[in-house]
């Protein structure tokens, strides 16, 4: 059984329903099953503390959370091209698991929601690509052999899922945007069950 992390920051609930079809996706892959979990808000005030447990919504992740997966797949909103800081900050704190290698030799892939068409889609995959790199990830994409990505008017690139959710974060995930979804957590969960038999034999 391979366990894929979908690791999310989600403030207006697109970049969730995304981290759904993907985990949907992980779970259409034989052997393989998807661990949602999510980061808290980075507060402005320093006493302020998240609780424990969400009132809604994935658990929040631990570092034992990414430790444990045979793959990744991280998410999160479009801040400025950039991503969102509450990942960020997560983050920032894995340090451990890089001095260990934790994460070294397995697969991982993004995705994102913008609220513009043209809003820094691409720059916010490759910003949360660069710690994966570190981490010694191989990176995953979605190949043009999947139709959505050349049919879609909407979100999807070659470097990740993407999601177009308008300015008042209202517009619902497309068919070929839910399909590149699904598309890209499917071959995250392959490629990691294929990493896990080559170890293997």
């Amino acid at each position: 059984m391979a366990e894929i992390l979908v690791l999310y920051y989600s403030r207006g609930g697109s970049t969730a329903h995304m981290a759904d079809h993907i985990a949907r996706g992980v779970e259409q892959a034989p052997g393989a099953r998807a661990r949602v979990r999510t980061v808290p808000a980075v507060s402005t005030v320093c006493e302020a503390t998240a609780p424990a447990v969400p009132d809604e919504g994935a658990p929040y992740a631990e570092l034992e959370d990414l430790a444990e997966c045979d793959g990744l797949i991280l998410g999160s909103p479009t801040r400025f091209g950039n991503m969102a800081a509450p990942l960020r900050y997560f983050l920032d704190g894995t340090a451990s698991l890089w001095l260990s290698g934790a994460l070294a030799g397995k697969p991982a892939a993004v995705f994102t929601s913008t609220g513009s068409l043209h809003g820094g889609q691409e720059t916010t995959l490759i910003s949360m690509m660069l710690p994966l790199l570190h981490h010694g990830m191989f990176l995953v994409g979605l190949p043009y052999t999947e139709r959505a990505l050349s049919t879609t008017r909407s979100g999807g690139t070659p470097y990740g899922a993407s999601h177009w959710a308008g300015e008042d974060n209202r517009t619902p995930i497309t068919e070929d945007e839910a399909l590149l979804c699904r598309a890209l957590g499917k071959r995250v969960a392959e490629t990691a069950m294929q990493l896990i038999a080559g170890r293997r034999s």
